[in-house]
């Protein structure tokens, strides 16, 4: 299935399939998507839909609450069913082990004051 030539707002790809063009969805580990107001929909069901139609991983949603703060929601593909399970909720620093150890303080970005 065509993956309708999204952009993620991040994309972690095996490290083999660095050099390859096109990118397809099995050289991806990993997409996140930063959520803003008018995209919450798309990106909470739109996106995660096509994103496990194709196969990718892991997908991240970044949201900000009302008082500015990121929040990382994460979904990890269940491959019998082909769609995602909710993973872990993380705010404050982010530590995942997959698909690799990564570890991201949010308090890096900042808060919102508002919609962007």
């Amino acid at each position: 299935m065509p993956l309708n030539n999204r952009r993620p707002d991040v994309v972690v790809y095996r490290a083999d399939t660095i050099d390859m063009t096109p990118t397809r969805p099995e050289h991806v580990l990993l997409v996140a998507e930063t959520a803003s107001p008018g995209s919450e929909t798309t990106d909470r069901v739109v996106k995660r839909d096509q994103y496990a139609r194709a196969g990718i991983p892991l997908y991240w949603r970044v949201e900000w609450t009302v008082t500015g703060i990121p929040v990382v929601y994460t979904y990890l593909l269940d491959s019998a069913s082909g769609q995602y399970r909710d993973g872990e909720v993380f705010t404050g620093v982010v530590k995942a082990a997959v698909p690799f150890p990564v570890e991201i303080d949010l308090s890096s970005f900042g808060q919102r004051s508002g919609p962007p």
